[in-house]
């Protein structure tokens, strides 16, 4: 799952967790590396100590009272034989005494002559020795899975005159330390279990608190209409950030409104220029053979002529016929402007469109329904026109020269009711299909081609809808849908 498809919510909920988690690994490491830090200045500065402490014993020794033998380097082994075991002892560490050459003089372990790499010092170790300014040596090593230390450095007599090497052994011991580690460990381990549980709880809540005017907001915009009133938002306690971002909504609202309304008037004036442009073209259709008729009957009439009332008979049907087209227009327009009241009936459909079908008599029409009875909210006189409509379209679209056909279909799908018109017609054009529902649009040389229109409208009227799929010269099936409440 990509980030950037999660929710603000989430994604802070997510942020603050790892951020905790983070911390605690961050801290946890750190604790480690200070614990090895101080351990390794533990074990130097012990060994120094010791070291120290041992060199004092030593040269006590030396300069006692109870050594009778001169204090030179072949002496060591006689000075010490019985003492370097108690100094040993007294320390709780390993002494090894060794001449300037590197040779081992005498030591605490018993059965360490036996190795002779013991015995020897290495070259490294004396070079080391007598080149630093310190005089003294370090040599750090693992064995067994174990840290050693092993410090080399001179014993003097009282004129600092070299006499012998001492060298200690030193074994790191980290139990005592790896369990004041462990117990710090487990202690911060607690410690962040109980921030982690707050983090999530804190996380949770402020997330919320952040994200739930973010979604009042969001509510709102998604509601947002340009046709209807749309209410402000009002959110309290909020950040600065999302009061500007509010505030900004609101300004937003206040200017769509006053666009509305413009835009409002300006599409009315533009609906009734249009109106009255085609009112006055239909009209105009008409009035020129009435024109031209009264005119040639004036121009010819004769009252000797014996066919006088024959001639007058003709003039008056193509009067009455003009003005007939004349008053088919003004209906058109009267009943495509008049917006149909909601009304909302509760009826029975298909007994509904039954009596909306009783005014086409002809055979092919062919109507079905799933059930007897399908209970729906709807305008009795707004369904019949509907219906009755969609059938004389779907007669109209049938070639003069092709048998009818035309089946009504009354069904319903879960609380909706839905009504099919199929015909055998020629269908509409690519090109045509996405004119079908605009007034005016009419592919037949009579009519206003309001009628889908018409349709469209009421069915939106009812929160419902009409769509229609159609093969060119094989048919159309128009769907009309409205919910039953």
């Amino acid at each position: 799952m990509k980030l950037k498809t999660l929710s603000l919510r989430t994604r802070i909920f997510i942020a603050m967790i790892l951020l905790v988690i983070f911390g605690s690994v961050l801290i946890s490491a750190v604790a480690i590396y200070q614990y090895k830090e101080q351990s390794a200045d533990y074990h130097r500065g012990r060994l120094e100590r010791k070291e120290e402490n041992i060199q004092t014993h030593l040269m006590r020794v030396l300069n006692g009272r109870q050594n009778t033998w001169e204090v030179k380097t072949e002496n060591i082994p006689y000075i010490f034989k019985e003492e370097i075991y108690n100094i040993a002892d007294i320390h709780k560490l390993q002494i090894n005494l060794y001449d300037l050459e590197g040779n081992l003089l005498i030591t605490s372990k018993a059965g360490f002559q036996n190795n002779y790499a013991d015995t020897c010092l290495d070259a490294a170790v004396l070079n080391a020795i007598s080149n630093t300014a310190m005089h003294r040596y370090v040599d750090k090593h693992k064995e067994n899975g174990e840290t050693f230390q092993s410090s080399y450095t001179f014993i003097t007599d009282q004129k600092s005159k070299s006499l012998a090497i001492l060298n200690i052994p030193y074994l790191e011991k980290d139990d005592f330390l790896d369990k004041e580690l462990q117990e710090f460990l487990t202690r911060i381990g607690y410690a962040f279990m109980l921030v982690l549980l707050m983090a999530i709880g804190i996380a949770f809540l402020l997330s919320k608190y952040i994200t739930k005017s973010l979604k009042t907001i969001s509510d709102k915009i998604n509601a947002t209409r340009l046709e209807r009133l749309n209410e402000k938002i009002e959110v309290n306690d909020t950040s600065e950030e999302i009061s500007t971002l509010v505030n900004s909504y609101n300004s937003m609202i206040d200017e769509l409104e006053e666009s509305a309304v413009q835009l409002a008037k300006s599409e009315r004036e533009q609906a009734w220029r249009e109106m009255a442009k085609q009112v006055a073209h239909e009209i105009k259709n008409p009035l020129t053979p009435m024109r031209l008729t009264v005119q040639n009957f004036q121009r010819k009439f004769n009252p000797e002529d014996e066919n006088i009332h024959l001639k007058v008979d003709e003039y008056t049907k193509t009067l009455i016929q003009q003005i007939d087209t004349m008053s088919s227009i003004a209906s058109a327009f009267s009943n495509f402007a008049k917006m149909p009241a909601q009304q909302n009936e509760t009826l029975n459909v298909v007994k509904i469109v039954k009596l909306a079908l009783d005014i086409f008599n002809e055979d092919y029409i062919i109507f079905s329904a799933d059930a007897e009875e399908i209970i729906a909210k709807f305008d009795r006189t707004q369904l019949i026109r509907v219906v009755t409509n969609l059938v004389k379209n779907g007669i109209q679209s049938i070639p003069d020269n092709q048998t009818p056909k035309i089946e009504i279909h009354v069904g319903q799908d879960k609380g909706d009711v839905i009504i099919t018109v199929s015909d055998n017609g020629s269908g509409v054009s690519e090109e045509n299909k996405d004119k079908v529902f605009e007034p005016k649009f009419t592919t037949k040389s009579s009519g206003m081609g309001l009628g889908l229109a018409m349709v469209k409208n009421i069915l939106e009227t009812y929160k419902g809808g009409i769509s229609f799929v159609s093969e060119k010269n094989k048919g159309t099936i128009f769907k009309v849908t409205f919910p039953k409440e």
